[in-house]
């Protein structure tokens, strides 16, 4: 939000609710008028964006409590009283996370794939829009802004959040993002990035009010789990679950690797459940080294036996040596 008089203001007024509104119905009154002026409801409407900009600013002031607080006090002074809103040190648009998925036709879109299919549940779908398998993302709150000795003052730092897949984490891509204000950003996602991983975008924060340096918009990635694969480093761990006989016997199995086809991994005989068959190269890879995927053998004990074959198993097992696999345990727990 760019800064603005306060007094000259009423924010109330532009949001319609009084004075000691709650903050519960505040937000009940923003929703309402930010669904009816948002862009993507009137598309090429100037005067329902600078509506929506209208309700955004002042709900980016009295939405949040400490703001809210001193508006009130200001307003309170009477007309002799001048006072500047810290302005974009505010969030964004005011937005909180409150309309998961209201519209569905706001940000970018790349051709084969939708909001729904990405699991785009962030706020306004116009705010972030979606890359090649990216996520959802929200402006937040602008940071910085200083001015050096007689120069021009750095526009202010953009905090913003996106959500992308495993694959694009583990892989890289270039997703679309897109402003409150309707400007696409191309965001290359590099790969291997971690969750919780940020990423700056140099230049596309908030302009300078005098003529000076941009700020930035600083991206954190939130990664999506993957069903089968974690990442450790650089590496791709996954359980593959294996039969009694295939693991007393030995066998070739298939393991799945992630975006490609499954690859054949010898067990050898005798092989243990927890054991780690390595992929070479097959894991994360990135310009800085390569992982590997990490096969965990997990022995699949059956759940049921018929009566012949619990007869065959307890007779394989008086044919087995007489050993305690847990000896070794107990003695080392002995101290």
């Amino acid at each position: 939000m760019a800064s603005q008089d306060w007094f000259d203001k009423d924010f109330y007024k532009v949001l319609g609710v009084s004075k000691d509104v709650s903050a519960a119905d505040l937000k009940k009154a923003y929703r309402k008028l930010a669904r009816k002026y948002h862009p993507d409801s009137n598309p090429g409407n100037a005067a329902a964006e600078a509506k929506f900009k209208e309700i955004s600013e002042a709900h980016s002031v009295i939405g949040d409590p400490e703001q809210r607080k001193e508006y009130d006090a200001v307003r309170a002074m009477g007309g002799g009283a001048r006072f500047t809103a810290p302005g974009q040190g505010g969030q964004q648009g005011g937005f909180d996370d409150v309309f998961g998925g209201m519209f569905g036709g706001g940000g970018a879109r790349q051709q084969g794939y939708s909001y729904e299919q990405a699991g785009f549940d962030d706020i306004l779908s116009g705010m972030f829009g979606r890359g090649a398998q990216g996520g959802g993302g929200r402006f937040g709150t602008s940071t910085g802004g200083f001015r050096g000795q007689g120069g021009p003052t750095r526009g202010r730092d953009v905090i913003a959040s996106t959500t992308v897949d495993f694959i694009t984490a583990t892989q890289g891509d270039t997703i679309t993002l897109q402003t409150q204000e309707g400007r696409p950003i191309k965001v290359k996602i590099p790969a291997g990035v971690a969750d919780g991983q940020k990423i700056k975008l140099r230049g596309q924060g908030q302009p300078s009010p005098d003529g000076g340096e941009n700020g930035d918009i600083v991206l954190t990635v939130t990664v999506r789990k993957h069903p089968v694969f974690e990442r450790e480093g650089l590496n791709l761990r996954v359980n593959v679950p294996v039969t009694f006989v295939e693991a007393a016997l030995g066998a070739t199995i298939e393991v799945p690797t992630l975006g490609g086809p499954p690859v054949k991994l010898r067990v050898a005989p005798g092989t243990p459940s927890g054991r780690v068959l390595r992929v070479k190269g097959r894991g994360v890879v990135t310009p800085k080294g390569s992982g590997d995927l990490l096969a965990v053998v997990q022995v699949a004990v059956p759940s049921h036996l018929s009566k012949d074959a619990e007869e065959k198993l307890l007779a394989f097992s008086e044919a087995l040596p007489k050993e305690n696999p847990r000896d070794e345990l107990l003695h080392r727990a002995k101290g």
